[in-house]
């Protein structure tokens, strides 16, 4: 190495943004935390929330949750992946983040497992958990599933996963292993969502201690799933995104139409178990490689 790039990589290491270059995985997960937390303290203030801000956010769909928790959700895992990515890879590391984002060119078999297989699993965890009591749905519900889900995929999907999956996944396995790098992100999807359990997203105020619980299993286990998933599918971003919003697109139209007899806990702890099976069988299946392969970019 010359004096000349010597300086260089100093240059570059130091700076305001020195610290981002030197770690940018804390730098990411710091900067997803801090910007999504700080967005959704109004929400959490509000009427939705805690009640401390006499405030009601309006609501788009029947819900409060587009202006609640979307505009956080955009500012955090999406909005940090970029950042970080510019700084710490330049344009060849974009280059390589946006171009997973269109990796579309799939299996056919991939998107059935994702938009039917994800559906058909959560069927059968209601139907256990409900002991066998299922309602048909209404018309209604099946002419909007489609719909919701491009609408989840725009929404839940794209302000999401360009961070967990198509950012931090792809290091985490390269430094610490698919398993182990799986297992380190799990906790974290877990904890961005942490603060959202005290606004009506997470049933505040009436929710048990079993959603809280019950929700960390699932995003512990569902994790497992993602990471397959986008392994096995050359790491194609639009394919994790429709694993992730199969799950909630399903909860949110079908769930309650179909096991009527399911309170939310119920309804938690029947997901958290349909996502734990799936989890042990993906990683005795693939002897916990979970479909890595390691790529020399």
């Amino acid at each position: 190495m010359t004096i000349t790039e010597n300086t260089r990589g100093t240059e570059r290491s130091g700076g305001l943004f020195g610290p981002v270059r030197r770690y940018p995985m804390g730098s990411f997960v710091v900067l997803a935390l801090a910007m999504s937390w700080l967005a959704w303290v109004p929400y959490i203030l509000s009427e939705q929330g805690l009640g401390l801000w006499a405030y009601r956010f309006p609501e788009l769909l029947g819900s409060s949750q587009l202006l609640g928790v979307l505009p956080g959700a955009y500012l955090g895992p999406i909005g940090a992946a970029l950042f970080v990515t510019a700084v710490a890879d330049g344009r060849p590391g974009l280059r390589r983040w946006l171009g997973r984002m269109w990796r579309w060119r799939v299996r056919w078999h991939w998107y059935a497992i994702t938009l039917l297989g994800v559906p058909a699993a959560m069927l059968a965890t209601g139907f256990a958990y409900s002991g066998g009591q299922v309602n048909a749905p209404s018309l209604m519900a099946i002419a909007v599933y489609v719909p919701a889900l491009v609408m989840q995929m725009l929404t839940t999907g794209l302000a999401e996963e360009p961070g967990w999956r198509d950012f931090a996944l792809p290091r985490l396995q390269r430094r610490f292993g698919p398993l182990l790098g799986t297992m380190i992100l799990g906790p974290v999807w877990a904890l961005w969502h942490a603060p959202l359990f005290l606004t009506e997203w997470g049933g505040w105020p009436d929710a048990t201690w079993v959603r809280p619980v019950g929700f960390v299993i699932f995003c512990l286990a569902f994790n497992v799933v993602m990471t397959w998933v986008f392994n096995r599918t050359g790491e194609s971003l639009p394919l994790a995104m429709m694993a992730h919003v199969s799950v909630n697109n399903f909860a949110s139209v079908l769930w309650s139409e179909m096991f009527p007899s399911l309170d939310a806990d119920n309804a938690m702890a029947a997901m958290a178990s349909g996502a734990l099976i799936a989890a042990v069988a993906i990683m005795v299946g693939t002897r916990g490689r979970l479909g890595y392969s390691p790529r020399t970019v």
